[in-house]
């Protein structure tokens, strides 16, 4: 915690960022649950849906915005997500080149979409609560 921080409190973000922040993530979940009822894997409808990229977009371009809120984590915890989702479907898709390693990938792949799903309703349930993520 900063010098200002420990005396005035960490910044109060605007209504406006909030609602953003929302937005943010029903992107993501948008992209995400398209993977349930579609042909595709969570994690890949999560990376390759139009939505999703447009809320990382949304994340790197409004995070000076957010700095010094509580948002500011869950800009972090959303980038974060879209990043080593992608890291762990080149993974993946390193291990599906053998023919051995397709089972592995597809469990890869299956276990990431789980975890994405997980961190979008984690990070969205304590952006209701206006709490910050864990670093």
């Amino acid at each position: 915690m900063t010098e200002i921080e420990a005396r005035t409190g960490p910044l109060a973000p605007s209504d406006s960022l909030v609602r953003l922040t929302h937005l943010i993530y029903a992107l993501h979940a948008f992209s995400a649950l398209t993977g349930l009822v579609g042909a595709a894997f969570v994690v890949t409808a999560f990376l390759t849906g139009w939505p999703s990229i447009v809320a990382v977009i949304i994340n790197y371009v409004k995070r000076p915005d957010v700095r010094g809120s509580y948002l500011e984590s869950h800009f972090r915890w959303q980038i974060r997500t879209f990043w080593f989702a992608l890291l762990w479907v080149l993974v993946a898709l390193l291990v599906w080149a053998t023919l051995v390693g397709i089972p592995l990938a597809l469990g890869i792949l299956l276990i990431t979409g789980l975890w994405v799903l997980y961190r979008i309703i984690r990070g969205w349930l304590r952006l209701v609560d206006r709490k910050p993520m864990p670093l």
